[in-house]
Order: structure tokens, then C-alpha cells, then sequence
């Protein structure tokens, strides 16, 4: 088998399984009702926020609505989870999110229908006979010149490759839609497991559990929460798509992160938390149960139903539930703008958005004063640092905005890594060291800013050996016995020439690459400048995958198969985006073609296996590993290098030695072999 050129990609955008947009608020908590629908163009335009507060003003009006009041006395013991250490590592079951799913309420669409739409030149294009809402699987495929309406956070039907919000489409009568903007693939798309891959190590045994690592495990469905309050709070999500962990996931469903994180989080913060469980989007089941839980609780909060769409039922009941009643819906925050903030008959109620990071995020900033003081608890005192920004972070005018970073020594002090997930990944949150804030006049921070640094822990974290470049689950098998050992590694996806580029700043130990020279015809070398070396790590093998029993495919090698592919025009292949060394051995096979679903471009291996598993694909290219782990049929074609450039100057660090030590031991070489990887 030939050398192919390899990806220098990273895993970048990955967003949790939840009800809220990356790229868009508006709809945190939107359940699917508020989705446009073929028979209903009343649904095309949405209720907007009546007025946005800044958080100082929303937080006054909420504080000065309950205080002063007299302080529950009542002490209770702490959850089993909370505050424990695990006593074994613990790897992500599943992929989060568990299959494409839209950012925005609006429309699936096929990117090519479009190209040539305009403000002078409108696309029309024919509504498909459903809706796709959260928990609702697509049934039909997105033809050409078709447009499937959907729902925030429903599955991506089959053929389409992008969303196209409900703002940028007008009804034209007899079904049919105008689009006056053209749309890119993959726009407004989060695929599937780009915020967790099956397979990666979530947390480490001797973890001490927070509500950060909690949310992680209900993420992947592994239920853990116990929880200790004062006053009594009680807890509901809400949503038809909601599992709760450790029950089966249905197709198009994912588990009840909120739930768990949110409970957590109060304990964390002196209450007595009651979780009720998910609860459907039904009018008079929710405030049935809203009534009862703030009858026997000193407080209730919610997850989701906060941005006034159709489906978003909890912000209405409240009106009816006691005095005052809402006091601030909407706060010029990111993420977090929906948070809706009430109460009824001297009791707080808290609407929180969907997302997990808007959530959280929302809680800590304005729910944790207030459920501190009724607990009796100090203010929380943030720990703060200053780092060094190293990339440009672009920002939103108007809304104060919190980047989550994670921290690393930089020649200088600290480096602080902005995470690129966004507020629907839990692993955001779960693994960020704190945040910082850009100002609501700014509309960027510039790459090399010093910026204030806001822990969420009282102390730096800063990690013993630091990894920067492209990722692999094969780091998790070599960097296993450093964590057994009392070593903390941080490894920061964010590509191969990003992690080249943090080596040569001095910012990492190491930084993992997969580069193919054309030129020499040789992998990850010539990338190499004075101060770095290289240290191979392990073989990939890459090839065609499907699913067994498609005979299409059977007993052809890799090239053999996608000519067959091609020359069936039902099949329908995933891609890989552009910049991959994937996508490049792709482009090479095809040779110039572009077919079926060539513009489906999701940014993991995972996410191809994924689309190929659940039939939204009949074939595309990934690596050997995560094709055996999902069950699918796989033809090799060729091998990439995954490798290591060292920067020299760190190279006698202890962390660093144990690292290279534990790559060449015999048992890092057997468990690189056994996942499905050949050492160098």
C-alpha cells in the first residue's frame, strides 16, 4: 500500500448533545415545536426577547425581589458522588453528539440548490412532507431542490448538507420557500460525535467529582449524581429528545446533561437539590408538575423553554404560578442570553438555556449569589490570573461574552487556549480552567492580549506535560500510565499546524502531526524547524468504510469500491473537510468527481463512521479503529504517520521522559496494537 498524505485537522467545534446553538441563542431550549412547518407559516417568525437587561440591572431586580428574607437553618450530608475520587478510568461509551444535528430553528437544504442564490436572485425551493423536531428522526431524504423544515438540535436528514436559518427564508405559497442567501456545507451542522468520540478517556481514576465531571458522565449516559443543599431546590429538564442516563438511547434522542450538571452545581453551593427528572413539552403536564415542585421546594429550576418560541412552554406557566413573576427575561450575555429570571410568591424560579455551557455559565454568574445567600454562604471568591491570549478571538458587539480557555506555562507565564466547542459542548465546561471576559463594546480580542483569567478552581491548574496539535484516542493509551503515575496532561486539539506553530512558541512539550510533503514524499519531517525534533509515534490505517452486508462493496479493494460507489447514483458517500489529509486521499480517489453527498464534510473520523452507521451514508473513508468500534466493514487502502515534534528544550523534563517511556514500553506498543494502530 502506498503513502498517502495525512490530516492535519482538529477536533474543533465539538458540541455536546443538547438544545441550543453554537452560532445562535435565540433558540437555547427550543424543543422542536417552534420549527416551521409545511401547513403553518405562522411559525416561520418567532417571539423576541422584550427586553434585554444587562447582567447588573437583571441581577438587582432578581435580588431585590427576594432579599431581605429569612435563612433556611436545615443542613443535609453531601451526594456519594459528589466530592469523590473514581476508582477506575473511565471511557466515553458513545459519540456526543450521537448523530448531525441543525444549530438553528430553519431549513435543510442541500448547499449546491443554492449557489447562486441572492438578494436580487431568490432560490425557491419545494418543502418536503415533514418537520423534523428534537427527538424526531427524519423519514424522507432532502432531494434536490428540496428543503426539509427543522427544528435546533434535529437530525440532519439524509442528502442534506446544510442548514439555512428561518430568518433568511421567506413563504412563497404551495409549499414552497425563497432563499436569499447562499449556504456552505456544513453551514449551521453539528456533526456527529464532534464534542466526545467513542472511545476517549473522559476522566481518570482518583478524579475528585464536580459538577463539571458529572456533566460529563451524564453526557455519555453513566449516571452519577447525589446531591447535599440547604434551601430545597428542585430540578426539572425539559424536552421530548431527553434520556436520562443509564437507560437506552432511542434514535434521535441524547441523554439529560442538565439535569445531572445543574443538580451538581447547586450542591456545589450550599442547596438541598431535588431532580425531578425530564419532563415532555405538554402545557398542563409541565405546569402541573412546576406547581407541585415549587409547592414542596424553596425553589425551582428549570433547563430549557427560555427563548420564547412555540414550543418553549415554562416561561408562559410562570405568569400564572404567583407574584411578581418574571422580573428579567433576556440579559445581554454570551452565551446565556434567554436566561429567564422569576419569582413567584417570595420563591426564586430560574429558567436556565438549554446548552449545557450557557447554562452553567448562567447559574455560576447569576443564580450562584443568590442561592448562596439563602444557603447562608459567603459571595464565592474567584481566584484570578493573567495569561496570554494566543490567537484572535472574535466576539458579538453588544453582548458581553465569556470565552472558556485552558491554561498552559508558556517562555513568558501563562498561555490561555480559548476553547473552540461552544456552548453546546459539555466538554467545554468540564474541561476548560476558567474563563475570560470580552467587553460588550468589543468586537474581538486580538491574538497576544493579556487578559484576566477568571479559575474555576481556587488554585492553577497548570498540567505536567502539555500536548498541542492534532488528536487521537491513541493518546489516551499512551498518556494512560502518567495519569496512573500522579502526572496531569493537557492535550489541546487544535491541528497539526496549530500545534507546529505552538512547539515553535514555545507553548507545549509536544505537538502531535500528520503531515504529508508532496515535494519528498515522506511524512511530518520536513514541517520540522531549528529547536524541534521528531519522535514517531504510530501508523494509521485508512480506508473505505460501509456497512457489512452491502454488497456493493464486498470483496473490492479500496479503489474498486469507490468505482462501484460511483457508478450507483442511490449511493451516497460522507466526506471529510477540507484541509484533511483525508480529504485530500479522497479528492485523489475520485479523481475529479464530485457525487452524491460530496459536500458532506464533518471534521472527525467518527463523525463519518457515524453517518455511515445510522444510513445517512453509504460510504466515505476513516481510519481502521473507529471503524471496527462502530461494527462497520472496512477495505485498507494506505497508512498515515502519526507522529510527534519535540521541542528539543523540554526533551529532559521528567513528564516528557515518562511520556517517551511509556510510547516505546512494551505495553504502550500492546495497547496502540490491540486498539487497532502499528507502532513505529
Amino acid at each position: 500500500m502506498s503513502k498517502m498524505p495525512a490530516s492535519n485537522e482538529g477536533k474543533q467545534q465539538r458540541h455536546s448533545g443538547a438544545r441550543d446553538s453554537a452560532n445562535t441563542e435565540s433558540r437555547d431550549s427550543g424543543s422542536g415545536a417552534g420549527a416551521p412547518s409545511r401547513n403553518d407559516t405562522s411559525r416561520f417568525e418567532q417571539d423576541q426577547f422584550l427586553t434585554i437587561l444587562s447582567r447588573e440591572e437583571a441581577l438587582a431586580r432578581f435580588e431585590a425581589a427576594l432579599f431581605p428574607r429569612q435563612l433556611p437553618s436545615e443542613r443535609w450530608l453531601l451526594a456519594d458522588a459528589l466530592g469523590r475520587a473514581l476508582a477506575e478510568d473511565v471511557v466515553a461509551p458513545i459519540d456526543v453528539p450521537p448523530f448531525d444535528r441543525s444549530n438553528v430553528d430553519g431549513f435543510a437544504v442541500r448547499a449546491a440548490d443554492l449557489a447562486a442564490a441572492g438578494e436580487g436572485a431568490p432560490v425557491r425551493l419545494a418543502l418536503n412532507g415533514e418537520t423534523i423536531h428534537c427527538g424526531t428522526a427524519p423519514t424522507l431524504p432532502a432531494l434536490p431542490g428540496t428543503a426539509t423544515a427543522i427544528a435546533t438540535g434535529g437530525p440532519v436528514p439524509r442528502g442534506a448538507d446544510a442548514i439555512v436559518m428561518v430568518e433568511h427564508t421567506q413563504p412563497a405559497g404551495h409549499g414552497t420557500i425563497e432563499v436569499r442567501r447562499a449556504a456552505s456545507p456544513g453551514q449551521f451542522v453539528s456533526y456527529a460525535g464532534s464534542d466526545i468520540a467513542r472511545g476517549e478517556a473522559l476522566l481518570r481514576a482518583g478524579t475528585l467529582i464536580g459538577s463539571r465531571e458529572i456533566g460529563m458522565l451524564a453526557a455519555c449516559g453513566i449516571a452519577e449524581v447525589r446531591v447535599v443543599r440547604r434551601p430545597r431546590v428542585a430540578i426539572l429538564s425539559t424536552g421530548d429528545e431527553l434520556v436520562q442516563p443509564g437507560e437506552k438511547l432511542r434514535p434521535a434522542a441524547i441523554y439529560d446533561t442538565n439535569g445531572a450538571i445543574v443538580t451538581a452545581a447547586i450542591a456545589e453551593n450550599g442547596g438541598d437539590a431535588s431532580f425531578l427528572g425530564a419532563i415532555a413539552d405538554n402545557e398542563a403536564m409541565l405546569e402541573a408538575v412546576m406547581r407541585k415542585a415549587l409547592a414542596d421546594s424553596d425553589m425551582l429550576v428549570l433547563s430549557g423553554g427560555t427563548s420564547k418560541g412555540a414550543g418553549d412552554l415554562s416561561h408562559r406557566i410562570i405568569g400564572r404560578l404567583g407574584a411578581p413573576g418574571i422580573v428579567a427575561h433576556g440579559v445581554a450575555l454570551k452565551p446565556g442570553k434567554p436566561l429567564c429570571l422569576a419569582v413567584c410568591d417570595g420563591k426564586p424560579v430560574v429558567i436556565l438555556p438549554g446548552f449545557p455551557t450557557s447554562a452553567m455559565f448562567t447559574f455560576h454568574d447569576m443564580i450562584v449569589p443568590v442561592l448562596r445567600k439563602m444557603a447562608g454562604l459567603p459571595p464565592r471568591s474567584d481566584a484570578k490570573v493573567n495569561a496570554t491570549v494566543p490567537v484572535r478571538i472574535a466576539s458579538e458587539l453588544g453582548r458581553t461574552e465569556f470565552i472558556m480557555v485552558s491554561l498552559v506555562r508558556g517562555r513568558d507565564g501563562l498561555i490561555a487556549y480559548p476553547s473552540g466547542k461552544g456552548s453546546g459542548a459539555i466538554t467545554s465546561f468540564a474541561q476548560a480552567d476558567g474563563f475570560l471576559r470580552i467587553d460588550a463594546l468589543a468586537d474581538q480580542m486580538p491574538a497576544g492580549t493579556e487578559a484576566d483569567v477568571t479559575l474555576f478552581t481556587p488554585h492553577v491548574r497548570v498540567p505536567d506535560l502539555v500536548i498541542v496539535g492534532s488528536h487521537c484516542t491513541g493518546l489516551d493509551l499512551v498518556t494512560a500510565p502518567l495519569a496512573h503515575a500522579g502526572l496531569t496532561v493537557r492535550s489541546i486539539a487544535v491541528g497539526s499546524l496549530g500545534g507546529l506553530a505552538a512547539a515553535r512558541r514555545g507553548e507545549c512539550d509536544l505537538a502531535p502531526i500528520h503531515l504529508f510533503d508532496e515535494k519528498s514524499e515522506t511524512y511530518n519531517t520536513p514541517y520540522l524547524v531549528e529547536g524541534l525534533e521528531l519522535v514517531q509515534g504510530w501508523r494509521r490505517m485508512q480506508g473505505i468504510v460501509f456497512r457489512k452486508g452491502d454488497t456493493r462493496f464486498a470483496g473490492l479493494s479500496a479503489e474498486q469500491a469507490v468505482r462501484a460507489a460511483l457508478a450507483d447514483p442511490a449511493c451516497i458517500m460522507v466526506n471529510r473537510n477540507q484541509g484533511a489529509g483525508t480529504r485530500i486521499l479522497i479528492d485523489r480517489l475520485l479523481g475529479g468527481v464530485r457525487p452524491e453527498g460530496y459536500w458532506n464534510q464533518p471534521r472527525s473520523h467518527n463523525a463519518v463512521a457515524a453517518a455511515v452507521a445510522q444510513h445517512r451514508a453509504d460510504w466515505g473513508m476513516t481510519i481502521a479503529p473507529v471503524a471496527h468500534a462502530v461494527g462497520l466493514g472496512f477495505i485498507p487502502l494506505a497508512e498515515e504517520h502519526y507522529d510527534f515534534a519535540l521541542v528539543t528544550a523540554r526533551k529532559d523534563r521528567p513528564a516528557v521522559r515518562a511520556f517517551l517511556d511509556a510510547l516505546a514500553s512494551n505495553e504502550g506498543r500492546a495497547a496502540l496494537t490491540k486498539a487497532g494502530f502499528r507502532p513505529a
